[in-house]
């Protein structure tokens, strides 16, 4: 049985340095995440009927409608987050939806593109959550999802080792196998998180059926670490990995 998953997002600390972070976009998010994930969508989204699983501020919600989704219906389990992405939502055609990515449900084969960004390793079941995605779309319908590597969600400290002065020597990766909860700290203590290897993530798609199509692990460009030196170090390390995946 799963455990009750943890809404953090609708605490007012958590929620406050979240919405900062999203407000000031400087973060990793926009530099490599995003810009990974909409490489990894199809060629045009013209009339889809589209899945948003985490969807917090609807950002993406906006987009695949600005690029002509025809429906979209984007879940998050934070009634906060869905208040922020509704008042900043004037669009009949984008449902929001309270429920967790465990707890959605769908008539099968109701969507042609499930998308779910940095959402799923707050999942403590993903197979039985990529299970139902799988009944959710139609005969070719495609996931496109990013999680944190599990490089990084493999040690709950998440942080670089570095000299007495300050400078990153290298990233420290242990327990890689022992997958399961890794409670963390960010903008609040106990954070819960679930780590898994890439393989899990890989054969859970294959398991349930999705024909692979793309895995990337982003790294900053010369010209974003020209402008941006602080992003050298994401190039030693990934901090995401990003799937493709279809179904017959």
């Amino acid at each position: 049985m799963s455990e009750t998953p943890q809404n953090v997002y609708d605490n007012p600390d958590f929620f406050a340095g979240y919405k900062e972070l999203r407000r000031v976009e400087s973060g990793l998010n926009s530099a490599l995440e995003i810009p990974a994930l909409l490489r990894m969508l199809p060629s045009s989204l013209a009339g889809l009927r589209i899945l948003d699983l985490g969807c917090g501020f609807g950002d993406f919600a906006r987009l695949a409608r600005s690029r002509g989704a025809g429906r979209v219906t984007a879940v998050d389990v934070s009634r906060r987050m869905l208040e922020e992405a509704r008042r900043r939502t004037a669009d009949p055609e984008i449902q929001y939806v309270e429920a967790s990515i465990e707890d959605f449900d769908a008539t099968p084969g109701s969507f042609d593109l499930a998308v779910s960004s940095l959402a799923f390793h707050y999942v403590c079941d993903y197979s039985a959550a990529i299970g139902r995605i799988f009944r959710f779309l139609a005969p070719g319908g495609r996931l496109v999802f990013s999680v944190e590597h599990p490089i990084c969600t493999a040690r709950p400290e998440q942080e670089w080792c570095c000299s007495s002065e300050g400078v990153p020597l290298h990233w420290p990766v242990d327990r890689y196998r022992d997958e399961g909860v890794r409670r963390t700290k960010w903008f609040v203590d106990n954070v819960v998180k679930y780590h898994r290897t890439v393989e899990t993530y890989v054969n859970g798609l294959v398991a349930a059926g999705f024909v692979l199509d793309r895995l990337e692990e982003p790294e900053p460009s010369p010209e974003s670490i020209a402008a941006r030196p602080d992003l050298e170090r994401h190039r030693r390390r990934p901090p995401f990995l990003l799937l493709a995946a279809h179904r017959n």
